[in-house]
């Protein structure tokens, strides 16, 4: 198997992540041993929780000594884990080669520099799909070949790039993105589409967005409450897009504690915060905002028999997976600049 072969298993567990991992990026890694099986495929999860590179080196050490999985469950926290491998790793992935879609990172934060841990494992090789430019990160790939560690940069650039894309931008200021649900045969009307691992997934992202649009519309019509209760989470602030300023009290997004709620005629204030997530229906979606390119399509299995979306918009489908009994795809606008 090719080097692309096996970053491209990083990729795809990345992309499970895709901005679930916010204020940080979406990150793969995969280890393989010296003899070229798979120990591990993995990926960063949580912002504060461990790096891609760690959680593949605790599975691949506990796929090669079952032991270990006790010694590691003690662990509380990233840095408590990272010294329990250090103590305990027992040379076991001496030879190894890593895979990370992103350059391991170089410092000290809250999590322990994933360079460190690679060299510390004994890694002989280490295949990275984008670099880190960051001030604070940057430098893993140096470092590792520096202390001795072949090191294959660029591998599958352009879709590491992709995935890394949603955080350079709120990096340095702004990242928005689109999300509707469609049928198989393509409406986005009747009722509830989505299933509920998509519906979870969805209140997944609203905890983590600064912030919400949806359309006049759409709060007339569903009624919602746009809140996170799937899983708990904190209940995004509303920027209600609409020429109508006054609405129904009653309505239940507006009955959420500690939720601030705009409403306006402009949609600027959306690219004033750093992670927006937009909810609409095909009206919105015609006119979406030519700064927003990034469009997240849940598809149910079923079919309806209704009007389904009739779009003149070409997009580039980033990533498919199947979720639920249906699929989640990330795709992006390549016509942009027709509705700006």
């Amino acid at each position: 198997m090719s080097d692309e072969f096996y970053l491209s298993l990083a990729i795809n567990k990345a992309w499970d992540y895709q901005l679930l991992t916010y204020p940080n990026p979406a990150v793969g890694a995969v280890i393989l041993d010296e003899n070229g099986k798979i120990l591990s495929i993995c990926a960063h999860q949580k912002a504060g929780e461990a790096h891609a590179e760690l959680n593949a080196t605790k599975e691949a050490l506990e796929s090669k000594d079952s032991s270990l999985k006790s010694i590691f469950a003690a662990a509380k926290n990233p840095n408590e884990l990272y010294n329990l491998i250090i103590q305990n790793h027992r040379n076991l992935l001496k030879n190894s080669t890593y895979y990370v879609t992103l350059e391991p990172c170089a410092h000290q934060g809250k999590t322990p520099p994933c360079a460190s841990l690679i060299l510390a494992m004994g890694a002989k090789r280490v295949v990275i799909g984008s670099r880190d430019y960051g001030e604070h990160a940057k430098g893993g790939a140096e470092f590792l070949t520096q202390n001795g560690v072949e090191v294959k940069l660029d591998v599958c650039k352009t879709r590491c790039d992709e995935l890394l894309e949603p955080f350079l931008r709120w990096q340095s200021g702004n990242f928005t993105f689109f999300k509707i649900a469609l049928t198989q045969n393509g409406v986005a009307t009747g009722g509830v589409i989505s299933n509920l691992a998509s519906r979870t997934h969805t209140h997944r992202l609203r905890a983590l967005a600064e912030l919400m649009v949806v359309g006049g519309a759409t709060v007339c019509t569903d009624r919602p409450t746009l809140d996170a209760r799937l899983i708990s989470g904190r209940a995004p602030d509303i920027l209600i897009y609409s020429s109508k300023t006054e609405f129904d009290l009653q309505i239940p997004l507006f009955n959420i504690p500690n939720r601030k709620i705009e409403i306006s005629n402009s949609i600027e204030p959306a690219f004033k915060k750093r992670f927006v997530m937009i909810e609409g229906g095909e009206n919105f979606l015609r006119n979406l905002d030519s700064r927003v390119d990034w469009i997240l399509i849940y598809r149910s299995n079923e079919f309806k028999s209704a009007n389904n979306i009739n779009l003149d918009m070409k997009v580039k489908i980033l990533h498919r997976s199947i979720f639920g009994d249906g699929e989640l795809l990330w795709c992006k606008r390549l016509d942009l600049g027709i509705n700006a």
